[in-house]
């Protein structure tokens, strides 16, 4: 990816524990194609979230068969590529949890969860997503919970049920070593339901 633009932010984060530690979170856009970035760093953690374009998730969705109303509610519920990594030293032992159920979203005042793909799954009756379909979602949305190990990293789809070109700060929460952390990466923009950006 060649950023173009990066902007710096220092932040510290509230800890449930007596210690602080500092976090950055760099933003970026890609110049081949205008998707925006936002890159959040902490001691042990790293969390990527890149825009995905409203187009881009129909496409991909309609190559199985979902209905055409589940493809919609997917395609304008926000989704971003995630990446996250345990950044430990390999030799450190250290094992960085994560429960997307505990990070919240803040936006007009308000505080809300995330999307997660087993309430999603659930929602759905028998002529929304055959099993196929559902396994889409199953193995291409991000994890609820899962453990990392020193150097483990995951990606997958987050879909934060807002709407394109929404903007929000999103609180995320990762626990090491028996410790709740928490920080927030401010400022994310949905992508707008646009053919393309560039």
């Amino acid at each position: 990816m060649t950023i173009s633009a990066r902007l710096t932010v220092m932040l510290l984060l509230s800890v449930f524990s007596p210690a602080t530690i500092s976090a950055t979170v760099d933003q970026s856009i890609n110049d081949e194609n205008g998707l925006r970035g936002w890159h959040f760093r902490a001691d042990n953690i790293e969390i990527e979230l890149i825009q995905r374009l409203p187009d881009q998730t129909r496409a991909m969705l309609m190559k199985h068969r979902f209905s055409p109303a589940v493809i919609e509610q997917l395609a304008q519920s926000c989704m971003f590529q995630t990446i996250i990594r345990n950044i430990s030293d390999a030799d450190s032992g250290q094992v960085v949890t994560i429960d997307q159920s505990q990070w919240r979203i803040h936006h007009n005042g308000r505080e809300q969860g995330i999307m997660l793909k087993e309430p999603l799954l659930e929602s759905w009756g028998v002529d929304d997503a055959d099993d196929a379909a559902r396994l889409v979602v199953r193995w291409g949305m991000f994890p609820t919970r899962q453990e990392y190990l020193a150097s483990d990293y995951n990606w997958g789809l987050t879909a934060f049920g807002l709407p394109p070109g929404t903007r929000f700060d999103l609180d995320v929460s990762w626990g090491v070593g028996g410790v709740q952390h928490t920080g927030r990466i401010p400022a994310i923009v949905c992508a707008p339901d646009v053919d393309t950006l560039k």
